[in-house]
């Protein structure tokens, strides 16, 4: 053997034991197994599932199973003890909470997940630019709260020239949040018209409003296709804010919103190891890179500390 071999031989079997010493003195990786339900939104299936699916990489061993059949169902299931996690694109009612109050002697932990907006939608060779609070209000409702002197049924009346005239409407069922935030916030708390067409997911609202050129609806900030075209708001000195991450996080957009993650623990109690994953998943950079790259708007550090501070996992944001 030449003096270089052995040298290199030499130089391997050091780099052997340091590598053997560096894993005798690590710590052992816990091992996290288990089935990880949750019953709630479906505006955040999407994100929910990415996240199952980056936890799955992370832990092998957990499988997240997801019930997305609106905000409505999450209380309902949080409080029948079906799930641990409702996520939700609304915060939780009074009513929701003293219900589960009442079950537990608690209430639910409410965790910010991510932002949004609510964006209004037509199709894409539709030449509307912006409209009013109040304009909005006369399209979508009956009631016309928000002071509107008369309804607008046709395009004509907003000054478009569409071969069907007539406005067709399309919005979320009453059992999402996206419903119920667009009713409080556009219509005033009114009452949509009966001829609005109901649909169980934002995806088949922008769908809905492609496929016909009289179409307007409204639906989550990143169900947004090439199809359709969103509509900015005008506020009442004529300047337009149209939805995006920037406006979101200003504030300037009116249609903004905080999505959410309800859990059951007790106070003082520990989640199990695949909800406190999945938790620990969601409050990290990566989980916030998730929401972005899904299309909804990334919590501020500040937000995410302090939730984190909660389960032990940070230092309390100043």
């Amino acid at each position: 053997m030449t003096r270089g071999s052995k040298r290199a031989v030499t130089w391997l079997g050091a780099l052997l034991l340091a590598l053997m010493a560096m894993a005798a003195t690590a710590e052992p990786v816990e091992e996290v197994t288990g089935t990880l339900g949750a019953v709630g939104s479906d505006t955040l299936a999407g994100l929910m599932l990415r996240w199952g699916e980056r936890l799955g990489e992370r832990y092998p061993g957990i499988r997240l199973q997801l019930q997305a059949s609106g905000s409505a169902s999450a209380p309902a299931a949080l409080i029948a003890g079906t799930t641990r996690l409702g996520p939700m694109s609304r915060p939780m009612t009074e009513d929701e909470r003293e219900a589960f109050v009442e079950r537990y002697g608690y209430p639910p932990l409410e965790l910010e997940i991510a932002r949004d907006a609510l964006v209004v939608v037509v199709h894409r060779h539709n030449p509307l630019e912006s409209l009013r609070l109040d304009e909005l209000d006369a399209i979508f409702s009956d009631t016309r709260r928000c002071g509107a002197e008369s309804a607008i049924d046709r395009w004509s009346q907003l000054g478009v020239a569409l071969p069907g005239d007539r406005i067709v409407l399309h919005g979320r069922n009453v059992a999402s949040g996206t419903h119920g935030q667009f009713r409080r916030d556009t219509l005033c708390n009114g009452h949509f018209r009966l001829r609005l067409n109901e649909h169980p997911g934002s995806a088949a609202v922008v769908a809905a409003v492609a496929a016909e050129p009289s179409a307007i609806g409204y639906a989550g900030l990143n169900h947004l296709t090439a199809s359709v075209r969103a509509v900015a708001q005008r506020d009442a000195r004529g300047r337009l804010h149209r939805p995006g991450p920037e406006t979101v996080h200003s504030g300037d957009y009116p249609l903004t919103r905080d999505l959410y993650l309800y859990v059951n623990l007790p106070p003082g109690g520990v989640l199990p190891g695949p909800e406190q994953a999945f938790i620990d998943l969601v409050l990290s950079p990566e989980g916030q890179e998730t929401v972005e790259e899904i299309g909804f708007v990334s919590l501020s550090e500040a937000v995410r500390e302090r939730q984190q501070a909660w389960f032990g996992r940070g230092e309390p944001a100043d």
